[in-house]
């Protein structure tokens, strides 16, 4: 009968399954680390800096659809402040996990009005090329406070009553939607 040493294949210490040195590769415990570094970085980007969102509702239309999934840059606002015409992500209600998508138009220590449905910031109309829908919306002059934004959703054929909009501080800014 054969020794089970003679059984064991030439360098019988290193053999391994072809599929587990596919997967393992000749040096496990660099496969480990790189494995380990790889799942931190992963947690660490999709925790504090791309949040995945999906959208819910047309208030966004047609820059952004119903049901679509969209990243939000949460890091985008470290360094700088948000402008006019980005698409933010703001949290409205402070202990609500809802977060809603809007366009800055309004920056701080602006006037920000609608007439005849049109949106005027400081008594001149802004021209709004990503509003595709006519509106009829009227709200008086409200001037912004130091660190106010105005933000608004880009279909505007909605009634007004229906559509979530206004005056929000600048922590309730979460991020910005990254461009598909």
């Amino acid at each position: 009968m054969q020794n089970q040493k003679d059984r064991m294949p030439p360098n019988w210490q290193t053999w391994r399954p072809d599929w587990l040195r596919w997967i393992v590769g000749r040096h496990p415990a660099r496969t480990l680390v790189r494995a380990l570094v790889l799942g931190a970085t992963v947690y660490v980007m999709f925790r504090h800096v791309l949040m995945p969102v999906r959208v819910e509702g047309m208030s966004m239309w047609p820059t952004v659809q119903d049901q679509q999934w969209a990243w939000i840059h949460r890091l985008a606002y470290l360094r700088s402040s948000p402008q006019r015409g980005d698409v933010v992500c703001v949290r409205f209600s402070s202990g609500d996990r809802v977060m809603l998508l809007k366009r800055v138009v309004g920056l701080p220590g602006e006037s920000v009005s609608f007439r005849g449905g049109r949106l005027y910031i400081n008594g001149q109309l802004l021209e709004e090329p990503y509003v595709k829908t006519p509106c009829d919306w009227e709200e008086p002059e409200r001037k912004l406070g130091p660190d106010e934004y105005y933000v608004v959703g880009d279909n505007r054929s909605m009634p007004r009553e229906d559509h979530v909009h206004g005056i929000t501080e600048r922590w309730r800014i979460v991020g910005k939607l990254m461009r598909r």
